[in-house]
């Protein structure tokens, strides 16, 4: 227990460093003065290599080969799980690695966004290339032998394997492109909106959207930024959003969104606070939260019937005759270029785009070159349109340009969990749509923080869905859910 005890302390700073890394890139992501990029790759490179120095100190070791798991608790055995991992996957890579990496990556985010700006992807190519080759490199140590793919994925899904996930997404995608056919060849065709909606007024309704899915307003705080996304666990959870006068509803479900993340985060056991058990268990499991707080909950009847009373009220008439037409509107599926604004039919077709590719860079069977081709070709084969720009294909995320390869395929995973979990919930509370036509979310988040949210990283992905939910998750109930509710609203 000495040995136990003395790890945890020496772990608790290093999750705090690690803390303080993330804010740093919550700083360059909304605040940070626009020159200051070459600076702050040296400040991320720095502490890089100070946590990596922490995670393979031969101190940790040493306390590893003393410590006997089956003499602690659940808790203590959950977060010897999780430092045994991270200490033998931060072993394989070399400092100098991971130093350059952190440092690559603040530089290409820079980059990208300067290329996605002038849509020019050949001015992203080169730095693109030189983060596949690192990843490629960190892959290798990573996988000894095995997989480099799956070595990358297990970063954010530990213990997924491409394979399985290939399986799962080869039978959603059929469906979800002849839902889609079907849908936008219906005769009953949901208006757009059609009206200016003022930016300030969207932000101040959007804090209350926050605040009315459980977002603690003490413990974080809502901005604005080019690709929306949350950082930081315990105590301190930010999150972000953006606006755009014509669409409130990139505002408000980004939002809605990411205090799904933030929730789960910011509803972690106390106990766990800067611990490895102190944030989401996986980013499949994260991203379950997100979904089933924008999609199933926000996007719900129920609830689209109390948002259509609050943007009434902030913005006065906006075209809508009522709440069933607004709910329509709300749910209205076009085959649009972007993964952030899709529709919940158009979603997982972005992201299984992705992985295919993202796969095939990794295994060395696509350029970064044959790139744009490759998106734009699958892209029309799925979505039925051709993409007119680059900012609209392959220069749309930032995630290649901070080296995520392995990221993509935990959003359709979270969607698959978050069927599972809503077929769950409704089951366990059957009169959950009445609190929620009339704004109160509470009976909703607090099944989501009880069955969910409050473990943190106790236990692994496929245990916490499947305790939840009372059954192995499978991509059946999202279907089930997408065809029934896309059929109902479009009358096919």
């Amino acid at each position: 227990m000495i040995a136990y005890d003395e790890l945890m302390v020496f772990e608790r700073e290093t999750q705090a460093l690690a803390q303080i890394s993330g804010r740093l890139g919550w700083d360059q992501e909304t605040m940070m003065p626009r020159g200051a990029t070459e600076q702050r790759s040296e400040e991320m490179a720095a502490i890089s290599g100070v946590i990596h120095a922490r995670r393979t100190d031969a101190r940790v070791g040493d306390w590893l080969a003393v410590i006997d798991d089956s003499k602690l608790n659940g808790v203590g055995q959950a977060n010897m799980r999780h430092i045994r991992r991270a200490y033998t996957r931060t072993l394989r890579i070399p400092a100098g690695l991971a130093s350059e990496q952190a440092k690559l990556h603040s530089i290409a985010q820079g980059v990208w966004a300067e290329a996605r700006g002038a849509e020019d992807f050949s001015a992203f190519s080169p730095t693109l290339m030189q983060v596949l080759d690192m990843k490629r490199e960190e892959a290798a140590a990573l996988a000894d032998g095995g997989d480099l793919y799956d070595a990358l994925l297990d970063d954010y899904e530990p213990g997924a394997k491409a394979a399985d996930l290939e399986a799962m997404f080869n039978a959603l995608r059929p469906r979800l492109v002849a839902l889609r056919e079907r849908v936008l060849g219906a005769d009953k065709q949901p208006a757009a909106l059609d009206h200016d909606f003022d930016e300030a007024l969207q932000m101040k309704l959007t804090r209350k959207l926050a605040k009315t899915f459980g977002y603690d307003m003490a413990h974080g705080r809502v901005d604005k930024a080019v690709h929306p996304f949350s950082s930081g666990s315990g105590h301190d959870v930010r999150i972000t959003t953006r606006t755009n006068a014509a669409d409130p509803f990139n505002c408000f479900y980004s939002t809605i969104h990411e205090v799904g993340h933030g929730c789960y985060e910011q509803n972690i056991d106390d106990a766990y606070l800067l611990t490895p058990l102190g944030q989401g268990t996986s980013m499949g499991v994260h991203e379950s939260q997100s979904r089933i707080y924008e999609n199933q909950i926000g996007r719900g009847q129920a609830f689209t019937g109390w948002l259509f009373d609050e943007m009434k009220d902030a913005f006065g008439d906006f075209g809508m005759k009522d709440a069933d037409a607004f709910y329509a509107t709300v749910n209205r599926v076009n085959s649009g270029f972007i993964r952030t604004e899709a529709d919940e039919i158009h979603y997982n077709l972005h992201v299984l785009l992705r992985f295919d590719l993202e796969r095939m860079m990794i295994a060395g069977d696509l350029s970064v070159a044959d790139l744009p081709d490759a998106w734009n070709e699958r892209f029309e084969a799925d979505f039925g349109v051709a993409v007119d720009k680059p900012s609209n294909g392959c220069l749309q995320d930032v995630h290649w340009s901070v080296g995520l390869f392995g990221y993509f395929p935990t959003y359709s995973l979270g969607n698959v969990y978050a069927g599972c979990l809503d077929k769950a919930m409704r089951d366990a509370l059957p009169d959950l749509d009445t609190g929620l036509a009339a704004g109160d979310t509470t009976a909703a988040t607090g099944w989501l923080r009880d069955n969910v949210q409050q473990y943190g990283g106790l236990y692994t992905p496929r245990e916490v869905i499947t305790q939840a939910c009372g059954f192995e998750p499978s991509e059946a109930p999202l279907l089930e859910y997408l065809e029934a509710k896309f059929g109902a609203i479009y009358g096919v």
